[in-house]
């Protein structure tokens, strides 16, 4: 076993209980001969040894003459059962989420400060640091209470991540006033009775209205948990189902788009025009062995007075050309985020703009490459235009109820007058003769989606501090999740970790280091035991999560 390293604390410090009397009876306080919370504490200052010589009160017939009351200032130091002060953890915590440093860079921070180990700091952050934070989110009590009698009620978005491998679903209840976290914690089914269940503790507290997906049965169980809040429905989450069949119509049209392309100019877009120095299929190379640079290949013209300028245009021109087709290479690429970024529309477009180029190009001078790329285009996109159009068509459809949903801030409205607006627009769409199969399938289905999300479609623009959309939530994922990535480096071990410590890690932290110690130190030992419990007893439902068959043998 290893021989545990000597600590030699510089001071020593004896701290007395802070209250002159009784809490009880007023009567004077006792100090007790005996000493409790013996110890030597490692802080980022240095290392000194603390003790706390309690106190009762004289009176054998008072309730505190049994008890024994401690510094609070002593209590502040370190945590119970640590010799790690406050402030190590908390620098520990604030290395960890707001730079994204890893285990190891924390520990070069603290080298020379702290004796501390790798796996000890990785110790105090899961099991110290990350349970301090969500007691310290119980805090705020008052705060909410505050801002309820302010506002006459508080808000409240949910939303959940994607579950990963069959594993429960992380969801999320998070207050908009406050941006304090309400409930974290995963589902195993998302239905109505688990949505019910998880929203129950949420009756005590006076909501306003609730933000979030039109999950199935998520509807069903915020009116009969709250019956009295408005749910109020994303239009994000509207505007993606609006889209899903010009999305995947658009799809089927990038894959046509491609075939074509590729099938015209597909060799040419392929190739690259070499130097003559250059070997086949080999472009640039560094290392050890590198090819000649540029500036030398091009030194001997350089010296041929008489033709440096006839080589000069004809090498801008292939180089002009050489571009236009690495741009089309590229084109066929793209991919798309619906609602609105949709990738065959867009490269259609594209393509359209380099043809156009290729056309202008070649009136002041003749190249065989781009003849071929302007004609091989003309005959790709020409059979696809009229699909292109129907594609523009839809889309100028959803842009255009975005922008009845998107009422200008300055301008008054109510939820009446934008609901008004978007049912007239609709109404004209579904009126509108001579139009294409396609469309009409997809006018419908806007009227469809509509009238399922009517109900709560329109709050927002009733209620202050109601948001459109649930994207704050959502930022709040991926701002996480683009964190563990730093930190654990690995795609498979930020999703691992999600599903391990997502509850606690989701959970916001105060704005700067002094806050984050001030608010570890508020934390008592009863709670902070508590949570811990609660943490370790999530973590062994993945005992068995190993790779390692040593491991496995031996649990």
């Amino acid at each position: 076993m290893k021989t545990p390293k000597e600590l030699y604390h510089s001071e020593r410090f004896i701290y007395k209980p802070e209250l002159p009397a009784c809490p009880h009876c007023g009567g004077l306080l006792t100090m007790c001969n005996y000493l409790v919370w013996d110890k030597t504490v490692q802080t980022l200052d240095g290392v000194f040894s603390i003790a706390s010589r309690p106190g009762h009160c004289a009176i054998p017939t008072c309730r505190g003459h049994t008890a024994r009351f401690l510094s609070a200032e002593g209590q502040q130091i370190a945590p119970t059962g640590s010799t790690y002060g406050y402030d190590v953890l908390a620098h520990i915590g604030w290395r960890r989420q707001e730079c994204r440093e890893t285990y190891r860079e924390i520990l070069t921070t603290l080298h020379g400060r702290v004796q501390i180990s790798e796996s000890h700091i990785r110790y105090l952050y899961h099991q110290v640091y990350l349970p301090s934070l969500a007691c310290q989110q119980r805090q705020h009590r008052e705060r909410l209470a505050q801002m309820a009698r302010q506002h006459g009620g508080l808000i409240i978005s949910l939303d959940g991540l994607a579950p990963e491998g069959g594993e429960p679903q992380l969801w999320f209840i998070r207050e908009l006033l406050t941006g304090l976290t309400l409930r974290s914690g995963w589902l195993s089914r998302c239905n109505q009775p688990t949505f019910e269940d998880f929203l129950a503790p949420v009756q005590q507290l006076p909501i306003l209205a609730v933000l979030s997906d039109k999950q199935s049965g998520l509807p069903g169980a915020v009116a009969t948990v709250l019956p009295d809040a408005k749910h109020h429905f994303c239009h994000a989450h509207y505007l993606d189902n609006l889209a899903e069949p010009l999305a995947q119509a658009d799809s089927a049209f990038n894959v046509a788009l491609r075939k074509a392309v590729r099938g015209e100019v597909g060799a040419l877009i392929r190739s690259e025009q070499l130097a003559p120095t250059a070997t086949a299929s080999v472009l640039t190379v560094t290392g050890v062995l590198p090819d000649a640079s540029a500036a030398a290949a091009e030194a001997p013209a350089i010296e041929q007075e008489p033709e440096a300028s006839v080589s000069s245009e004809a090498a801008t021109a292939e180089a002009i050309v050489t571009q236009l087709l690495r741009h089309t290479r590229y084109l066929l690429t793209l991919k798309g985020r619906p609602p609105f970024c949709l990738a065959g529309l867009e490269a259609y477009q594209r393509l359209r703009e380099v043809l156009d180029l290729s056309q202008e190009l070649l009136a002041h001078r003749d190249d065989p490459r781009l003849s071929r790329l302007q004609q091989g285009l003309q005959a790709a996109l020409s059979p696809l235009a009229s699909p292109q159009q129907e594609l523009q068509q839809g889309e100028t459809w959803l842009r255009e109820i975005d922008a009845i949903l998107t009422f200008p801030e300055t301008a008054p409205t109510s939820g009446e007058h934008v609901a008004q607006h978007l049912r007239a627009y609709l109404d004209t769409l579904l009126a509108q003769s001579e139009i294409s199969a396609s469309l009409d399938i997809f006018r419908h289905h806007l009227d469809k989606v509509s009238r399922s999300y009517w109900p709560g479609l329109f709050h927002c623009y009733d209620l202050d501090g109601l948001p459109r959309t649930n994207n704050e939530l959502e930022s709040h994922f991926r701002d996480t999740q683009r964190r563990l990535l730093r930190t654990t480096g690995q795609k498979g071990l930020t999703r691992r970790t999600l599903q391990r410590t997502g509850a606690w890690e989701l959970l916001p932290r105060p704005a700067n280091q002094a806050g984050c110690l001030n608010a570890l130190r508020q934390v008592s030992s009863s709670e902070l035991a508590e949570e811990r419990q609660r943490f370790q007893r999530h973590q062994e439902r993945f005992q068995l999560h190993t790779r390692s068959a040593k491991r496995i043998r031996t649990q």
